[in-house]
């Protein structure tokens, strides 16, 4: 077709490329929200740790985190844990994921018998993956 000797075809081709640049902006705004986020996500009640020797975990391991505090009442997040209840509440968190590791953080000022009759109770539910969050004790010179 020509109109007024100009080619129709020619100036109505439409531009297919794709402006990344947009698409880059988005994800680069979304990884800086999630970078951001990702920290405040770890909840729990504030404890205050043993400071003992050693290294830390690397942290690849899965793990649940129960808290015990100075009062000796349990904690799985911010939500508070009945004696009773804690190895239902447990098995069905683990689920189907027998690589499952359980971490307990107990306060410094915690009895004693808190933690250990907890570890009890994980060790007869037949988990023998059970470890005690400690905080690094500062190195001196």
């Amino acid at each position: 077709m020509v109109v007024h000797g100009k080619n129709i075809r020619k100036n109505s081709r439409r531009n297919a490329n794709i402006n990344m640049t947009n698409l880059m902006d988005v994800m680069m705004v979304l990884l800086v929200v999630f970078m951001v986020a990702a920290p405040l996500m770890t909840s729990g009640i504030p404890l205050e740790l043993p400071k003992v020797g050693g290294g830390t975990l690397d942290g690849k391991e899965t793990s649940i985190n129960i808290s015990v505090d100075k009062d000796g009442a349990y904690y799985i997040g911010q939500s508070v844990i009945e004696p009773d209840t804690i190895i239902d509440k447990i098995m069905a968190i683990k689920g189907e994921n027998q690589e499952v590791t359980i971490t307990i953080s107990g306060d410094a000022s915690s009895a004693y018998g808190s933690v250990i009759g907890l570890m009890a109770m994980l060790k007869e539910a037949g988990f023998s993956k059970v470890g005690l969050k400690t905080e690094a004790r500062r190195q001196q010179k």
